[in-house]
């Protein structure tokens, strides 16, 4: 008996957050043709998934935005852009070298039934009052000297590769755009949003005013996920999935988690605030906000961890009814 395909609307809708590493691998200069062919491997993948689900992606923007700003640096001929103009500009660029690519990649697979693609420039509340602000700690931009660093206008953390930018990274509230991509998915748009983490806005009134601070990009993905009505959340980045005593001679990768276990780890703050933390933070709280299931795996095995075969599974007994 052959087995029915699902109509669009009775697809599940599977939201992909792709990590940094999806455009510029270790090692990388980021030329654009590199960019592009580091794509391929996860697009090819959504690409297939598109057949079985109703699909939106997210992206970071960490590389993207760092070289925007050295470029700044660089050139005092012209006035300088705020941070917020920038993760703009990375929404755009990123979300053109996606479309493009997934966009082949799609009409390889001949199955007539190609999906529209749509990027959505992408504004995300922030709260005026969250603590980040006082406390900014997010290094982004070029690496600076001691004596450079003394000489900016602006607060300098040191980091491995040298005195480097701090800025707010405060948490998302809600996605503006959020009604605007759920009616997309429903007309049967695969829908590029988010990117970067959003461009981080607070309210004044009935507007919304940009401010100096960057999202996380996972945390706005698991917002968005929630706030959508996401069934299948994927978090794709460049390690296998979520281990324990990470970087150590004893580093075991998990195949599964529960919720309850990736809290407590959480608290004991196992998993590294600056890469694994947040990922770990964004899958609990899709969870147990109610969506139905949530991994973390290696950009190579996007498709692998959909069908339940790779990366680390959180487990919660909370379904959406």
């Amino acid at each position: 008996m052959v087995e029915r395909r699902k109509t669009y609307k009775e697809k599940p809708v599977m939201l992909v957050a792709l990590g940094g590493n999806a455009l510029i691998r270790k090692g990388q200069k980021g030329s654009i043709e590199e960019q592009f062919r580091n794509l391929r491997v996860p697009l090819s993948q959504v690409a297939r998934l598109s057949r079985d689900y109703r699909i939106i992606l997210t992206h970071g923007n960490g590389p993207q935005v760092g070289n925007l700003l050295l470029q700044q640096e660089c050139c005092d001929a012209l006035p300088r852009l705020p941070l917020e103009i920038l993760v703009a500009q990375t929404q755009g660029q990123i979300g053109y070298m996606i479309e493009s690519t997934l966009d082949s990649e799609l009409m390889k697979l001949g199955n007539g039934t190609v999906p529209y693609i749509v990027t959505v420039l992408t504004y995300v509340v922030v709260d005026e009052n969250d603590p980040a602000f006082r406390n900014p700690s997010k290094p982004i931009g070029p690496a600076f000297s001691e004596e450079a660093a003394a000489r900016l206008p602006y607060r300098t953390v040191r980091t491995e590769k040298g005195y480097r930018r701090v800025v707010a990274s405060p948490r998302p509230v809600t996605i503006v755009e959020k009604r605007e991509i759920r009616r997309l998915v429903e007309l049967g748009f695969l829908v590029i949003s988010c990117g970067g983490g959003g461009i981080p806005v607070i309210r004044e009134s009935r507007t919304f005013h940009g401010v100096d601070a960057v999202i996380d990009k996972d945390l706005a993905s698991a917002r968005l996920a929630g706030e959508v009505g996401v069934d299948v959340f994927v978090i794709a980045t460049d390690v296998p999935g979520v281990a324990l005593n990470y970087g150590y001679p004893d580093q075991t990768f998990l195949r599964s988690i529960t919720v309850e276990e990736a809290v407590e780890r959480l608290k004991k703050h196992e998993f590294p605030d600056g890469s694994m933390g947040p990922k770990v933070e964004a899958a609990v709280q899709f969870l147990e906000e109610g969506g139905r299931r949530a991994v973390i795996a290696s950009i190579e095995e996007v498709e692998e961890a959909a069908a339940g075969r790779a990366g680390t599974e959180f487990i919660s007994g909370r379904v959406r009814g």
